[in-house]
């Protein structure tokens, strides 16, 4: 669905709101009011966003206004009616920012010595109710994948018309995460984009259990970047977190309209692989900037087995990369959250020339940690092509060894590969020589830190290799390099 003006505008409300709660560090409510009032032509809709925060700096709304500085016709008239306070002030301030963005102060309420501190911003407009409930409940959809500490926020839609006026409640949620421990902010995302991943088609408020038995089909690698390595220390942070999921069968045809697709696009995700990019700035869901864009198209995607084909924004402010090589029904998904350590206010938020290395670095980062924690996940083209070669080598090496008429050899051989039976098998024996080459060809494929590494051996005790004892290739270590050469020699024999 296309964002009106209105949506955008609630849409800044609502990330100002966002910003005063996480600035009073204390547990808030953020509430959406929607009031259905009849009009003698049009049916008007009062909005009402209000939160328990920080009192309102003022400065936050003078930004607010239709493109070109004209009104909205007939959806919106331009003005705003504030009301804030904070802990310490003795009264309750009222203000009108009407169409000419002028800040008029009316008359204060004392507040009798009561301490409480919040903010409520009200405007009117004659936009569908429909398009208000549906474009906001998907925005704070958006919002809860952060699981921001201590903030609940709610949806609720009064009608004033009929015998009886109603009330009803249609979003409702809580960032809080039960476990017994405080989480920092890259884990609650994690923890959000995971429910979010899971949820399908119909099942948009649940865990699709058609698509997924458990949480167990999710792979999952995340990274974290911040300014205050460089130089330039602006503050910022940049945090990623990459979910990869590949379906164990054909899913249903409702699970492939996922998080809000159209039909059309829904047949899209049954033949190609996408991956669909979130982005948050600052605490809330943002269309993403040009410099993001341009950061996640120049990445070496190749390095980590993956071609890209395509990519475009979806109609949503969202990026939508499209790639050539991966397993039908698999989903590749990416949330990227940029904030500053500082609370920065949607009007206030300073143009960060460090963005695209810290987004790079952090993507590379949560590459990197999938890599480690799955292995045999994104690995290289290079590695992916010497580990097609990895059945017929382990089949010529254990050809060679097994035409030995020496016991003691063999059974040495079979101690080597963990095979504690003193009766060969030839299947067996040469399934464990396959499974020790891919697991050579993958621990090499993991990016390097600082220093590189010498390539793990074959045949040996890892322990050995983790203490940084290293034997050359002549000294019997079987190295990726050497399988090659072995291979090809062989080949060259047969023929």
């Amino acid at each position: 669905m296309e964002n009106s003006i209105i949506q955008q505008i609630c849409q800044n409300l609502i990330c100002s709101a966002i910003q005063r709660c996480r600035k009073s560090e204390n547990p808030c409510v953020l509430s959406i009011l929607l009031k259905i009032s009849p009009d003698s032509d049009n049916q008007i809709i009062q909005i009402s966003i209000s939160d328990t925060g920080v009192g309102s700096s003022l400065v936050e709304f003078q930004d607010l206004h239709c493109k070109g500085n004209q009104i909205c016709g007939d959806k919106w008239d331009g003005a705003i009616d504030i009301t804030t306070t904070s802990f310490g002030d003795e009264e309750i301030y009222h203000y009108k920012l009407n169409s000419k963005k002028r800040l008029i102060r009316l008359p204060s309420t004392p507040k009798n010595g009561v301490k409480f501190s919040g903010t409520e911003v009200s405007l009117s407009t004659t936009e569908s109710i429909d398009n208000l409930v549906q474009g906001i409940t998907c925005f704070l959809k958006m919002v809860i994948i952060l699981k921001i500490d201590k903030v609940a926020v709610e949806l609720l839609v009064a009608c004033t018309t009929g015998p009886k006026p109603s009330c009803e409640t249609l979003f409702l949620a809580s960032g809080d995460i039960p476990v017994p421990y405080p989480m920092s902010n890259v884990e609650r995302l994690i923890f959000g984009f995971e429910d979010h991943v899971l949820k399908h088609g119909s099942k948009l408020d649940e865990e699709c259990k058609s698509c997924f038995t458990s949480r167990d089909y999710l792979k999952v690698g995340s990274g974290v970047a911040n300014s205050t390595e460089t130089l330039r220390n602006t503050g910022e942070v940049l945090e990623a977190v990459i979910i990869i999921t590949e379906l164990p069968e054909e899913p249903s045809p409702s699970c492939l309209i996922t998080r809000g697709t159209t039909t059309k696009s829904a047949l899209r995700y049954a033949i190609v692989s996408i991956l669909q990019v979130l982005f948050f700035q600052d605490f809330a869901p943002s269309s993403i900037p040009l410099i993001p864009m341009n950061a996640l198209t120049s990445i070496d995607w190749k390095s980590y087995g993956l071609s890209l084909k395509a990519n475009a924004p979806d109609g949503e402010g969202q990026l939508v990369l499209e790639w050539e090589n991966l397993p039908p029904f698999t989903h590749v998904d990416i949330a990227i959250h940029s904030y500053h350590i500082k609370i920065m206010f949607p009007q206030a938020q300073p143009k960060s020339y460090s963005e695209r290395k810290l987004l790079k670095k952090a993507l590379k980062l949560a590459l990197d940690d999938m890599k480690e924690r799955f292995p045999g996940v994104l690995l290289s083209a290079h590695a992916l092509k010497i580990r097609n070669y990895a059945p017929d080598l382990a089949k010529s090496i254990a050809g060679l060894v097994l035409s030995s008429s020496d016991l003691d050899f063999l059974g040495e051989c079979n101690s080597l590969l963990g095979l504690h039976s003193q009766e060969i098998d030839e299947q067996n024996f040469e399934n464990h020589i396959r499974d020790k080459i891919t697991k050579v060809i993958e621990m090499n494929d993991r990016k390097l830190q600082k220093s590189k590494e010498s390539a793990p051996f074959l045949f040996g005790d890892d322990s050995i290799h983790e203490e940084g004892f290293h034997e050359k290739e002549e000294d019997g270590g079987f190295n990726i390099k050497r399988n090659e050469r072995i291979f090809n020699d062989e080949r060259k024999n047969l023929a």
